[in-house]
């Protein structure tokens, strides 16, 4: 019996499987038989597993950083869908959000920009719905 550390090429999936022989593993792979268990693609790369004789730190800074580049990038998405389809009122946020809820402007789209967590509190008790959402800043890597 042989482990392998797969890594799927499509979401950067790392995970580990047994195989009775390397030659097993081809085969397998040849059969499309070998899928990432988290996108079901069929693009696996794999690595000999060494002893466990080291620590499972790196394994874990190496899943929690793919976790993390993977968050980053859906942030991103969002980020560009609400860029596309909301108006951005900046630091003006919780005197549009009030001008909008109580009738003293229309808006056509829904509204998006900055305020303070006690701003924030103060649109609630008014009954002023709001929602936080993470920002990823482009210049960041």
């Amino acid at each position: 019996m042989i482990k392998y550390r797969l890594t799927c090429k499509k979401c950067n999936n790392i995970f580990d499987s047994w195989f009775a022989s390397s030659k097993e593993f081809e085969k397998l792979k040849k059969l499309k038989l070998i899928n990432c268990n988290k996108c079901n693609s069929l693009k696996i790369d794999k690595s000999i597993m060494s002893p466990s004789v080291s620590s499972n730190k790196k394994i874990n800074y190496e899943r929690n950083n793919i976790k993390l580049k993977h968050i980053k990038s859906k942030i991103k998405e969002f980020q560009i869908y609400i860029k596309n389809n909301f108006e951005n009122v900046g630091e003006n946020f919780t005197y549009e959000a009030r001008s909008i809820h109580y009738g003293e402007k229309e808006s056509k789209k829904g509204i998006y920009g900055s305020a303070t967590s006690k701003q924030i509190k103060e649109l609630k008790e008014e009954g002023i719905e709001t929602a936080l959402i993470p920002w990823v800043n482009e210049k960041e890597n």
